[in-house]
């Protein structure tokens, strides 16, 4: 499953609840599309910000309207057990995969992070992609530790928030059977002509017909012309902007996000909306 173009679509509140009718609404259009699988309760789909009994209902609705389509549900939280209780729910709910990034409140240690993967993938019956967000999580792959734990059972991807110089020999360093997936949208492109396996998108999870052309292109000429976009997505993050997008289209009920996240409002809304437009992005 971890090939192509993985969209990950926001989770929609409506008064701080899960949004089960607009999440579905979100979902339609790419299974309609045929994206080559779904990213649920990533840091698009707020997986922080929700109770572990809202996860699982999400992660049961996301498999119910999949369609046939892969699902790699998010199992990262700050417990063992929870991460062990949200694996167990998500494979049961039929979820094709996991997805990891290694949340703490105190930054791990590099052996703290390779026991957590460790302990993790010894229960899994499913493949696990491991997600370096150092961004969020504050904590940084080095190129060893990313190395041993790739070389873990059951994990099946590394989720890369940039594209390194070595390209091919970190391949080469790779367990076979064990992708590339690149992050971080503006960098797509690039990425996939670099020889990438796979595109865990943000605009997949609205515009997935958009992020296909990326995907299908030989040159990185569909997305330059998102460079409006890409901006926006650096300067007040891809969730923000893709919610207000949601917002603006109707798919989602304002305020969409969990307390305090906000979408976009003012001049930045106003700007995103002419992008949308003049993209004809839909």
């Amino acid at each position: 499953m971890f090939h192509g173009l993985s969209a990950f679509p926001l989770t929609p509140l409506k008064e701080g609840k899960f949004d089960e009718r607009a999440f579905t609404r979100l979902l339609a259009p790419l299974v309609e599309a045929g994206v080559d699988s779904l990213g649920v309760l990533g840091s698009t789909g707020s997986y922080a910000y929700l109770t572990l009994g809202e996860r699982a209902q999400i992660a049961r609705c996301a498999v119910e309207h999949a369609n046939g389509i892969p699902v790699m549900v998010s199992i990262g939280v700050l417990r063992l057990d929870d991460i062990l209780r949200l694996a167990d729910e998500a494979q049961a709910a039929g979820a094709a995969g996991v997805l990891m990034a290694p949340v703490s409140y105190q930054r791990l240690t590099a052996d703290e992070a390779f026991s957590l993967y460790e302990r993790v993938t010894r229960q899994l019956s499913v493949p696990l992609c491991v997600y370096d967000n150092p961004a969020t999580t504050g904590f940084e792959f080095s190129r060893e530790l990313m190395m041993a734990v790739a070389a873990l059972p059951n994990i099946g991807s590394v989720k890369f928030g940039r594209v390194p110089e070595d390209v091919s020999q970190l391949r080469a360093r790779l367990p076979a059977g064990v992708t590339m997936g690149i992050s971080g949208d503006w960098q797509a492109a690039s990425a996939l002509q670099a020889g990438f396996d796979v595109w865990y998108s943000v605009i997949g999870g609205l515009f997935p017909q958009t992020a296909i052309a990326i995907v299908r292109a030989q040159d990185s000429a569909p997305s330059d012309r998102l460079e409006p976009l890409w901006a926006l997505f650096r300067q007040y993050g891809s969730l923000r902007v893709m919610a207000a997008a949601a917002e603006m289209a109707g798919k989602v009920t304002a305020p969409a996000l969990p307390f305090p996240l906000q979408a976009l409002s003012g001049e930045p809304r106003q700007r995103l909306a002419a992008i949308i437009n003049e993209l004809a992005l839909a």
